[in-house]
């Protein structure tokens, strides 16, 4: 389904986003990340995001996900149904995108969710009447030792292709995610190519990487011969023809699992 889920981040920061996530050894950057390399192909702080558009979401075996998109400037994420707040959490995030989280449990006027936070998996409560849902059958499976990313809508796979994953210093960890926000850089023939999604997960080992907070990314490549291999801090590389379908097909909070 079309949806208005995918929004664009601000320059500024998606500079942070997009710099750690390409190249060999040696590289600095963040896709908002720890991605892949870092400055190979000249990406980094001359990344500057486009206005993109995008479609559908999902997660394992179930008929639907939610995605909950927060209605205002911030949204409070308690521990317990009606229990204490925990924390304040602020949208558009970081990066200029409106605020998602991948619903795990809708009970009506609460809802659980998984949080963009570390440590990796952590979830939270929110109210629903903070949030604007919207369903999704999507999902993206990665397959790290297969080096393969599989696309579902429900049961039906409609996409499937190669990944480059974290070196063994670095490595893409296993956990269940969703996308938090997708940009354009303006050369497709830089680092990230044509298009990056920022996940809601973080490296394992990269605590900060470049000025960013060590998050991970699926992006695009200059570089298709490292796919197939372990080759990123982090980050999952696919070729620029699938994170082009990617963007045109899957919204922000469409889940994400690596396995394997």
């Amino acid at each position: 389904m079309r949806t208005n889920l995918l929004r664009t981040a601000a320059a500024t920061t998606l500079a942070f986003l997009l710099t750690g996530c390409a190249g060999g050894a040696s590289s600095t950057g963040s896709t908002g990340s720890t991605g892949s390399t870092g400055s190979t192909g000249g990406a980094g702080g001359a990344v500057r995001p486009e206005p993109v558009t995008g479609a559908g979401s999902k997660i394992t075996p179930v008929a639907g996900s939610k995605i909950a998109t927060v209605r205002g400037s911030r949204i409070t994420v308690y521990g317990t149904k009606g229990g204490a707040a925990r924390r304040t959490i602020t949208s558009p995030n970081d990066y200029g995108a409106a605020r998602v989280f991948l619903v795990e449990r809708d009970e009506g006027e609460w809802l659980r969710v998984l949080l963009p936070i570390r440590p990796n998996g952590s979830k939270g409560w929110i109210r629903a009447a903070d949030v604007t849902l919207a369903k999704t059958a999507h999902r993206v499976e990665i397959d790290r030792g297969a080096f393969r990313f599989t696309v579902y809508d429900g049961d039906r796979v409609v996409r499937t292709g190669k990944v480059a994953t974290g070196e063994a210093g670095t490595p893409t960890p296993p956990g269940r995610y969703f996308f938090t926000e997708l940009v354009r850089p303006a050369d497709r023939n830089g680092a990230y190519g044509a298009y990056a999604f920022g996940l809601s997960g973080f490296s394992p080992v990269l605590k900060s990487f470049a000025g960013g907070p060590g998050q991970l990314a699926i992006h695009g490549t200059n570089k298709p011969s490292a796919i197939g291999t372990r080759a990123s801090h982090g980050c999952v590389r696919v070729s620029n023809d699938d994170i082009t379908w990617m963007a045109k097909n899957l919204a922000i909070g469409t889940p994400v699992v690596v396995q394997g």
